[in-house]
């Protein structure tokens, strides 16, 4: 089951995608993404198959590109900014604590946010990070690779398919370069990528203090591997755990040891699906509705106590059963007071 909906964010909205059941296992945005593009990738949906395999995987766009609004304030393009949107989406589900996959320029939101926010993370994987942009490439090398998008955004993504994708082949490369032009104008692609390059989580690394595993290829071609190595080794107690292949994206080259480290990584912290699939699933606004529900509401009192439309009401409790397995209303509240929903 796959859900995709709107997080209201400064006055904006956030697409972000709830897939699957079980723990919350929260994948903090890459550079550029497209919620339902990238999942017609087969070696995405393989890769993020594989790791949230019994748990509830949830991503999301950020500001400016895919399903988002497409409005970037200079306010977002910060680490303030990355971390604020993760934790108003986890208030938005009700999530008190979550695991973070966080890939790429990801890896430095999901470190920032455990170094401030730790009794919310329970387990934090990296794959595909650094510790400062500045170090990714050769000194001028990150404003060339920014003004070549920005001047010739067709041209900008073929370089970043190089980058990124490695020894692909000719299908995959153009495939790539064109999602990103889908996903995102040729500005807005460059003040995110200058973002990538500014990013310094190198303050927040010693704060982590949640179980932590660092993954990363050995060559990898966007990332190179000592910064990597430079995360770990400043998180007190992570694991490192190197891989071969130089694709920076791990959807691409050798899929499964990078699922099979990531698993590996999460599993023991796995809980049984039938105590959080509900919790981790029910938004916000269904929670209202349940409390009205329970306290005997029907839809058009609840309508009217929340300032919703009739219809609007009557989707949710649809959705509230449909989630907590229960064939009728009564039912749905019996469930929600044995999870302690109530």
């Amino acid at each position: 089951m796959s859900e995709i909906r709107f997080l209201p964010f400064g006055g904006r909205r956030v697409a972000y995608e709830l897939r699957g059941d079980g723990p919350a296992l929260v994948a903090p945005a890459w550079w550029v993404s497209h919620l339902e593009l990238d999942w017609q990738n087969p070696g995405v949906r393989r890769f993020w198959e594989g790791v949230a395999q019994g748990q509830t995987l949830i991503r999301y766009d950020r500001l400016g590109v895919g399903m988002s609004d497409r409005t970037v304030h200079e306010a977002d393009l910060t680490l303030d900014g990355e971390v604020a949107v993760l934790r108003a989406l986890l208030d938005e589900l009700g999530l008190d604590r979550v695991s973070l996959v966080g890939g790429s320029s990801g890896s430095c939101t999901a470190v920032a946010f455990a170094a401030a926010y730790p009794e919310r993370v329970e387990r934090l994987v990296l794959y595909g990070s650094y510790p400062q942009g500045d170090a990714l490439t050769a000194p001028g090398v990150a404003d060339a690779i920014v003004t070549a998008v920005r001047a010739h955004w067709g041209l900008g993504s073929r370089v970043l398919s190089d980058i990124f994708l490695g020894g692909a082949d000719a299908a995959e490369h153009e495939r790539f370069a064109r999602v990103q032009r889908e996903s995102a104008t040729a500005d807005t692609a460059a003040e995110l990528l200058g973002l990538v390059y500014r990013l310094d989580v190198r303050d927040c690394l010693p704060l982590v203090r949640v179980p932590t595993t660092v993954v990363h290829r050995r060559d990898d071609r966007a990332v190179p591997y000592a910064l990597g190595r430079e995360v770990a080794a400043a998180i007190s107690g992570a694991a490192f755990v190197p891989l071969q292949g130089s694709s920076h994206f791990p959807w691409h080259g050798d899929i499964d040891s990078v699922v099979r480290a990531c698993r590996q990584a999460l599993a023991p912290h796995q809980q049984p699906r039938s105590e959080v699939a509900a919790p981790v699933l029910l938004s916000g606004r269904e929670r209202e509705v349940l409390d009205c529900v329970a306290r005997g509401l029907g839809d058009r009192e609840i309508a009217e106590q929340l300032q919703l439309s009739p219809h609007t009401v009557h989707r949710h409790v649809a959705n509230i059963r449909h989630k907590l397995g229960s064939p009728s209303r009564t039912a749905a509240v019996a469930e929600a007071s044995r999870l302690g929903l109530l």
